[in-house]
């Protein structure tokens, strides 16, 4: 048999959480969803998640969360990562970091595993990304595995995707928070994206008021960035695979406004 995994990309900000609260029972029934992750890394107002927005994606129906390099953003809410089971921070922080990296969702029929991951490329000078993540499967006894996989640079996320395939069910890009329309079922049966896109204000600069962020670039200096206020949308994949085996039958990118 068959099951349906609905991932939903970076939620950016309150006005993100509230359109995907808004829009996310309608979409498990059109797509007919058993399980969905979600990552909320950028669910706070600013970025980083809060105890507010974390229980807030609970309530409106993830499964699971990820995060990425803004877990740890509100120091305020760091030891939610130990109370909240379902709540993930990158695998590969140094041992001793608080929370976890792998979840395991009981479906009584069959177990499904969520590992977050994070690149190093540009980012934060985890362990290698490729090291930690075969140290996460040798303790996953379960072939439905999707990795949400925390990246900035295409080619070590392109990289991951080859690296897993057909060790994974799916290779799920985050970070970039644009939606790539690169999906696909690669030949050892695992389904990837390199990035799955965000959830937020559509017309911004990944999330942030555009006049802000040109002014960034455009003059070098400091600005004070501040979430815009357009209409949102929901950037999302789903990915059907065989509960038995692990491997990926389709994947399907969505964008809701």
């Amino acid at each position: 048999m068959s099951m349906r995994l609905l991932f939903v990309g970076d939620v950016v900000s309150a006005c993100g959480c509230e359109f995907l609260g808004s829009k996310l029972r309608m979409l498990k029934s059109k797509y007919n969803i058993d399980v969905t992750v979600v990552n909320g890394e950028n669910s706070a107002q600013g970025n980083g998640i809060t105890v507010h927005s974390c229980n807030y994606l609970t309530k409106i129906g993830a499964d699971v969360i990820t995060t990425g390099n803004h877990a740890f953003k509100r120091r305020e809410s760091v030891e939610m990562f130990d109370r909240v089971e379902h709540l993930l921070r990158p695998f590969n922080y140094p041992d001793g970091v608080i929370g976890k990296g792998v979840h395991i969702i009981d479906m009584g029929r069959c177990r499904i595993a969520v590992v977050n991951l994070m690149g190093v490329v540009y980012m934060e000078p985890l362990e290698n990304p490729y090291t930690a993540v075969m140290k996460a499967l040798e303790d996953i006894d379960t072939p439905n595995i999707f990795v949400d996989f925390h990246a900035e640079a295409t080619a070590e996320k392109k990289g991951m995707g080859y690296f897993l395939d057909g060790k994974v069910t799916a290779v799920l890009g985050t970070h970039t928070h644009v939606q790539t329309a690169d999906e696909t079922i690669l030949s050892g049966g695992t389904a990837y994206i390199t990035d799955v896109g965000m959830t937020g204000p559509e017309e911004s600069v990944l999330g942030v008021k555009k006049e802000l962020a040109i002014e960034r670039q455009r003059f070098n200096f400091p600005v004070r960035f501040i979430e815009a206020d357009t209409p949102c949308f929901i950037n999302a994949v789903v990915v059907e695979f065989d509960e038995k085996t692990g491997r990926a039958i389709s994947i399907e990118r969505i964008i809701e406004r």
